[in-house]
């Protein structure tokens, strides 16, 4: 009788193992998500913007990170330079025009696991009506219940380099930097009515 108990146990504990490797998918957080870009400005300084999330999706799956996936879609009417006149410049149509191209968009096509809590994400990145490749190197921070929400978390941060040309974005090149620096810090939750099923 005792084996058969060990037995039911050990399958429970098979079965809340399986479930926990299933993909999960969280819904990132715009009051915990930046999406930092930089660019060098005539030598003299590196001014840093802030691209607010308008919503996003990642799919995490942690027995086989190939398979997550990451959607995310930024308003540039969030743009945040902090500047309220560079704001008012960047969305005009010298650089994003942002009456035409309203969001900036990335949706991955490939997740590689490196390690150690290390991935590289491929993705379409759109902005200002072009789409091109980009690689981020992203790295997962945690993962587990949060403590406030009482729901599934994750967190992770990446960044990326690229060229403001590549997009048309191409204004004052070389004197206001071409190369662009991304940093992203996210962290997403699963929403509580798909954390209860």
């Amino acid at each position: 009788m005792r084996a058969l108990q060990y037995l039911a146990f050990a399958g429970l504990l098979g079965a809340a193992a399986a479930a926990q490797a299933d993909p999960v998918t969280y819904k990132l957080d715009p009051g915990h998500t930046m999406v930092l870009f930089s660019w060098n400005h005539f030598g003299f300084s590196n001014p840093t913007a802030n691209l607010g999330l308008g919503e996003g999706t990642l799919v995490f799956d942690e027995k086989n990170p190939a398979k997550s996936s990451v959607e995310v879609t930024l308003p540039l009417a969030n743009l945040d330079t902090h500047v309220a006149k560079l704001d008012e410049h960047l969305k005009k149509p010298d650089f994003f025009d942002a009456d035409k191209y309203p969001t900036v968009t990335f949706k991955s096509t490939k997740v590689q696991a490196l390690g150690g809590g290390k991935f590289k994400v491929t993705g379409d990145l759109t902005v200002h009506g072009v789409t091109k490749p980009v690689v981020l190197d992203a790295r997962l921070n945690k993962q587990g219940e949060h403590p406030m929400l009482k729901t599934r978390a994750i967190g992770f941060d990446a960044t990326a380099t690229l060229k403001r040309s590549d997009f048309g974005l191409d204004a004052y090149v070389p004197n206001v930097g071409d190369e662009i620096k991304v940093r992203i810090t996210t962290e997403g939750e699963v929403p509580k009515d798909e954390a209860a099923k």
